[in-house]
């Protein structure tokens, strides 16, 4: 089974928080989300995913996104000895965090977000790609098993399959998403599927759906 509950007092963290999660969010039985981690509405949070915000914190995961099959989102320390780590936070909207990940973003299947990390709105996080000390911007695409380390991506972008960037420089030759890219749509489609099932889980039916089927 999985674990919805707080982190444990260390010599790194000295608060003890309960996860916030939203009552229109589901966490399935089979995932764990732990410490100090804030989900937004309609997200869902399928099996074996794990939120797990006791060593780098807080973790914020924004409204209508989705956590799938196997995920991990995690950070490095942010405290040390009752001080901030500020090289392992990201600071959004005067607030620092060890995670953030904004609205309608898709992780997919077993890809992984470690803080320090930004994620901005509409992003599409391909299955078993990584992002670490990194920022991504609004709707870029990671294809599966992308990778991006310590670098920021800007809006609009797609990361090619199976691709590493380390380097500033590879981060911002990085094609631009246009009417002809393939997966132009994919993240709105993959947002559309996850928060029926954050709905659907949490007994609400579908619109003009009398009953199940």
């Amino acid at each position: 089974m999985g674990f919805t509950g707080p982190n444990v007092l260390t010599s790194f963290n000295n608060d003890v928080n309960k996860p916030v999660i939203a009552k229109s969010s589901f966490v399935h039985d089979l995932a764990s989300v732990i410490g100090d981690v804030k989900l937004g509405e309609r997200v869902y949070v399928a099996p074996a995913a794990s939120i797990r915000g006791d060593e780098g914190q807080p973790i914020y995961v924004g409204n209508e996104s989705n956590v799938q099959d196997g995920v991990v989102i995690h950070g490095l320390e942010t405290m040390e000895e009752g001080k901030a780590v500020e090289k392992n936070q990201v600071e959004v909207g005067g607030k620092k965090y060890s995670v953030y990940i904004g609205d309608r973003v898709s992780m997919a299947h077993q890809s992984q977000v470690h803080g320090p990390a930004l994620v901005g709105n509409d992003v599409f996080i391909g299955m078993q790609a990584l992002v670490f000390k990194a920022t991504v911007g609004d709707g870029t695409v990671l294809e599966p098993g992308a990778k991006l380390v310590g670098v920021k991506v800007g809006s609009g972008k797609y990361v090619p399959a199976g691709s590493v960037i380390t380097k500033q420089a590879d981060a911002d030759a990085l094609p631009a998403i246009t009417g002809t890219y393939a997966f132009k749509d994919l993240n709105k489609a993959v947002v559309h599927v996850n928060t029926q099932f954050a709905d659907g889980y949490n007994g609400k039916k579908p619109a003009g759906q009398g009953h199940g089927h």
